[in-house]
């Protein structure tokens, strides 16, 4: 059953037999789901979790002027709204596809039945839950400790991480919404890749930058030199 199979491929869900594949299959709802579409709101009850298969997601939270700062931007296999479906509250943020996706939606009270028959799940889910903490504590670091150059050159050393260290990556969102997930404007953005490239530390070419200091970029991500 291809449904299983893409379940299977899923790390939240890798390690578990094909009985309890197929009881995961039975119970999730697979959404195709237009660019630019809201998931669900920030207040709105947790009926459930999600899951990315294709496309991507951005959790986003807006200030009361409604500035926006993207808190996660998710791609094929990550899950979201974990634990607003374990707590049984509301979701916390905003869901919006950033391009056409796919993802699975699995209901809440059906999620937690399967749980308690399937302990090896509750495992799964936990490594993920710390995963995702680890990652809000680097971001919450990030944003208070670090000026905006910092910021941006950690980004860049984690999507170079992400790809086995390459010296290419390629910034697969828009400069407003990485400005925004940078906790900035555009404008500062567009101006520190121009000085990030002018002090050789990267060359850019439309959406594709290529880390040619990685030393350099390191030291102004740590804080040891300013832009």
């Amino acid at each position: 059953m291809e449904i299983m199979r893409q379940i299977s491929q899923i790390q939240l869900f890798k390690g578990l037999n094909e009985e309890e594949l197929g009881e995961l299959a039975m119970i999730l709802v697979d959404q195709e789901i237009k660019r630019n579409q809201p998931i669900f709101s920030e207040g709105e009850k947790a009926t459930g979790l999600y899951i990315v298969v294709s496309g991507s997601v951005k959790i986003y939270k807006l200030s009361f002027d409604g500035k926006e700062q993207i808190l996660h931007i998710l791609g094929p296999g990550e899950p979201f709204a974990e634990v607003a479906v374990f707590a049984g509250t509301t979701y916390p943020a905003n869901a919006m596809t950033m391009e056409k996706s796919r993802v699975f939606f699995i209901p809440r009270q059906a999620f937690l039945a399967l749980i308690a028959s399937y302990p090896s799940l509750a495992m799964s889910m936990l490594a993920t839950l710390s995963l995702r903490l680890r990652q809000f504590a680097g971001m919450i670091e990030s944003l208070s400790l670090k000026e905006v150059p910092g910021r941006l050159a950690t980004h860049l050393l984690l999507l170079s991480d992400q790809n086995k260290g390459a010296t290419k990556v390629e910034l697969t969102i828009a400069k407003t919404q990485l400005a925004a997930y940078l906790g900035t404007i555009p404008e500062t953005l567009s101006r520190i890749l121009s000085k990030l490239t002018k002090a050789g530390y990267i060359e850019s070419e439309g959406s594709i930058i290529t880390i040619t200091d990685r030393e350099g970029l390191q030291e102004l991500a740590e804080g040891v030199v300013k832009l």
